[in-house]
């Protein structure tokens, strides 16, 4: 085994296909699948199955994928540790997030990053779960998570400042002193994203606490359409602290929540040397 074939592998699972996996790397398409039929063989089973032009994983494959991932990461920081003498003049970071940190704080993160290290790319991953979020992290596809805490065992955690969602009500909604009672959920039509997100958790979680249930008006996983819909006197919803603001200037009305909804938000990364990119990046989080 050899890692050209092992990212050959790699390539086509995440592209389903053995063309589009060859122009990604780039290779020749024959020598791509002559790579895959030499693994198959010394691993002495398919790794994919073929379905019209493309590709699915086998059962074996699918749990090959996992340890494939974490060899090139490993691969790749071996190699950026020998580069370190060149001052990270060059290299990737990739670095996974939940959509509602991806603004705030990470934003701001990945900018004082680039500041220091223009030649370094970034690039992010925002999937929709958080369980995915740390999934990536732990699988080898990003080397870097920001993410809602606790994180799964087994992860190196940094943590970072709490971060606040405070209540955005459609304008002209009566709030006094600026706080909404948790209890008062009940009677408000809410706008949420779907089950089983970090928002829609921490919101769940406080009315639990509370006693009392949401009242859920609009379920969407597009966040975009939160504050639009918020604007349209749809209902009221959660944003961080920062994007909340910001509604204001456009005529929401925005409370802070009583109790507050908190979430401990922090850096993951799998034990081990990480990357010359991701320690900068660890050190430059760290110190905001």
């Amino acid at each position: 085994m050899n890692l050209q074939q092992v990212a050959y592998v790699v390539a086509a699972a995440e592209l389903e296909s053995f063309t589009r996996a060859a122009a990604s790397i780039p290779v020749t398409q024959p020598s791509l699948s002559q790579g895959v039929r030499t693994l198959e063989r010394e691993l002495g089973t398919p790794l994919f199955e073929r379905i019209g032009r493309r590709v699915r994983l086998t059962a074996a494959g699918r749990a090959f994928i996992g340890p494939a991932r974490r060899l090139l990461r490993d691969a790749a920081v071996a190699r950026d540790v020998v580069a370190d003498v060149a001052g990270l003049r060059a290299g990737r970071l990739d670095v996974v997030t939940l959509h509602t940190l991806a603004v705030d704080p990470l934003a701001g993160m990945v900018g004082e990053f680039r500041a220091r290290h223009p030649g370094v790319t970034v690039h992010i991953a925002e999937p929709a779960a958080a369980d995915a979020a740390i999934e990536s992290v732990h699988d080898g596809g990003c080397e870097i998570g920001l993410v809602e805490l606790p994180a799964a065992p087994g992860l190196v955690v940094h943590e970072l400042a709490a971060q606040e969602l405070l209540a955005v009500c459609p304008p002209g909604t009566p709030i006094v002193a600026g706080r909404l009672p948790v209890r008062r959920l009940a009677e408000m039509p809410l706008i949420t994203t779907p089950v089983g997100t970090a928002t829609r958790r921490l919101l769940d979680d406080a009315c639990a606490a509370a006693g009392v249930s949401p009242t859920v008006a609009v379920e969407t996983g597009h966040r975009e359409a939160l504050l639009p819909l918020v604007l349209a006197g749809a209902g009221t919803t959660f944003l961080p602290s920062p994007r909340a603001r910001i509604a204001t200037a456009e005529g929401a009305v925005v409370a802070s929540v009583d109790p507050p909804l908190d979430r401990k938000i922090g850096l993951i990364h799998r034990e081990g040397p990480l990357s010359p990119a991701a320690a900068a990046f660890v050190d430059v989080a760290l110190a905001r």
